[in-house]
């Protein structure tokens, strides 16, 4: 039985495919970990959408930015505004609606205690432990999946609260948790959210940093796998595993294993995708 966490897909079914007989996955025995952002940009998101939700327990999903953001397309929550051929396609499918009801189901964030590893989108604030991780993201959740879901995907844009408090309420405090969860790159040294650098964090100004080398990190025993933030591309270490990288840019689409004790990476040719449209609210 192996475990493997997969990075980034954003529509780029084929080299999914040529990564998992690369692996010689099978769904008998083995689990895959996707650390969100399953579709948008790339030429086949609905195709990777009905594969991945055909896997049943076999595949674990995170929820990222742009899974949220067709979300919110298909419940019109939103105006239509600029995306991607692709999310229009998964839009006009006959199944589109029971594939949208089935990623709004999925968690923000997991965590197995066998592996002592949690997996995020984008990252967890500094002064969360895992318990409260799962915490934060099991409010963001339950909006999602029994409440007025169309209210938050609506009231869910913009970076504004940009630092954490006990003391947030209704869709602002939503706001930060998805914003901490699924778009977080860098911080500021007092731990507020910033989202003025996307770059590189070796490129980024000397008062931001990347939120995971904050100073006594409360998730700092625990492994954390994410993905969003191409620029950083890969980094494998005992508690953090980064792996956004930059299929959709004809990069590589990357696996990492994660049940062994010295993790195995496994990566395939990307897809290079030139003609998009990117929406700012999909930062």
């Amino acid at each position: 039985m192996a475990v493997y966490a997969i990075g980034d897909i954003q529509g780029c079914y084929d080299p999914l495919r040529r990564l998992l007989d690369t692996l010689e996955f099978d769904p008998s025995c083995d689990t895959l970990w996707f650390v969100g952002d399953l579709v948008n940009r790339g030429p086949k998101s609905l195709e990777v959408l009905r594969y991945i939700k055909g896997l049943g327990e076999s595949a674990i999903t995170v929820l990222g930015n742009h899974d949220l953001h067709l979300l919110a397309l298909e419940a019109n929550a939103i105006e239509g505004g600029e995306h991607s051929e692709s999310l229009q396609k998964l839009l006009d499918a006959p199944d589109a609606g029971e594939l949208c009801e089935w990623l709004r189901h999925r968690p923000l964030a997991h965590y197995d205690v066998g592996l002592n590893t949690m997996m995020v989108h984008a990252g967890t604030h500094p002064t969360w432990s895992v318990r409260k991780t799962m915490a934060r993201a099991a409010e963001v959740e339950n909006e999602l999946q029994t409440g007025d879901f169309r209210i938050l995907l609506e009231k869910m844009y913009g970076n504004t609260p940009t630092s954490w408090s006990g003391k947030l309420r209704g869709y602002k405090r939503l706001r930060f948790i998805i914003n901490c969860l699924t778009r977080m790159r860098m911080i500021t040294t007092n731990d507020r959210l910033n989202f003025s650098h996307n770059g590189a964090p070796w490129h980024a100004r000397k008062n931001l940093l990347s939120w995971y080398v904050a100073e006594g990190r409360a998730t700092a025993e625990t492994r954390v796998v994410f993905g969003h933030w191409s620029q950083l591309g890969l980094i494998v270490t005992p508690d953090l595993i980064s792996v956004d990288t930059g299929c959709v840019w004809g990069r590589q689409l990357t696996a990492v294993r994660l049940d062994k004790r010295i993790p195995r990476v496994i990566q395939v040719a990307g897809q290079s995708v030139r003609s998009y449209v990117l929406n700012s609210k999909e930062n």
